[in-house]
């Protein structure tokens, strides 16, 4: 997910989005790295939820500061 998609997406469904990826996430590690078909996929998700992760702490202290 890119950077505008993400900032262009309301709180309440980038927290749905967070809770989906974390759940994917958490079947990537169990699952192995030899079953699945893309190996980069792990990375990707980890750096999703840290963007995720960086624009909801923005719009916390955005909110906090009015």
């Amino acid at each position: 997910m890119k950077l505008e998609d993400i900032k262009g997406k309301d709180t309440a469904e980038l927290r749905g989005d967070l809770q989906g990826l974390h759940k994917e996430l958490f079947r990537i590690k169990f699952r192995g790295a030899e079953e699945t078909n893309n190996p980069s996929r792990h990375r990707q998700v980890r750096r999703t939820i840290a963007r995720i992760n960086t624009i909801l702490r923005q719009r916390d202290l955005a909110e906090a500061s009015k």
